[in-house]
């Protein structure tokens, strides 16, 4: 499993690293080309909504499988036993689980489905809008992968 998850951890690394990468030329050349020639490109503007999308719901699942990454109060947490601390942890990560599976995979996947059913596509990109939203179910699955990591290695120590 640790293994597994290293791999996810560096393949969506890479991904964040690309669109942000992405991102800045596009958003470099949407100012260039506005100012430069006159007229900015019609992809453009539609290009970085959708990377700031996968940006966000990517980044989300890889700071979930950082676990320290996210902003937490934990002032009641160093309160209580270190026993009762693992079990706290464990029930977060059990609530983070379910509700990735529910909103996420099944709530996303709905949403792919449909849309994709429908035949949506952006008006600019003309790509099929089941494309774009498919990182939620994506990541969903992901983060459920990181809360039952997180479980496992709590158990172990």
């Amino acid at each position: 499993m640790e293994k597994t998850y290293n791999i996810i951890n560096t393949i969506i690394e890479k991904l964040l690293v690309l669109i942000f990468g992405l991102l800045v030329i596009d958003v470099v050349w949407q100012v260039a080309s506005r100012y430069i020639i006159g007229q900015s490109s019609s992809f453009t503007e539609e290009y970085a909504r959708f990377s700031l999308i996968w940006l966000t719901v990517l980044g989300a699942a890889y700071i979930n499988g950082q676990k320290e990454g996210h902003l937490s109060m934990d002032f009641l947490l160093s309160k209580l036993s270190p026993e009762k601390q693992k079990k706290r942890n464990k029930v977060i990560q059990v609530l983070m689980a379910l509700f990735s599976f529910i909103v996420m995979v099944i709530g996303g996947g709905n949403l792919v489905f449909t849309t994709l059913k429908l035949g949506q596509k952006s008006p600019a990109l003309h790509m099929p809008l089941g494309y774009i939203y498919a990182i939620v179910p994506i990541c969903g699955i992901v983060i459920i992968f990181f809360c039952l990591y997180h479980i496992k290695t709590t158990y172990k120590s």
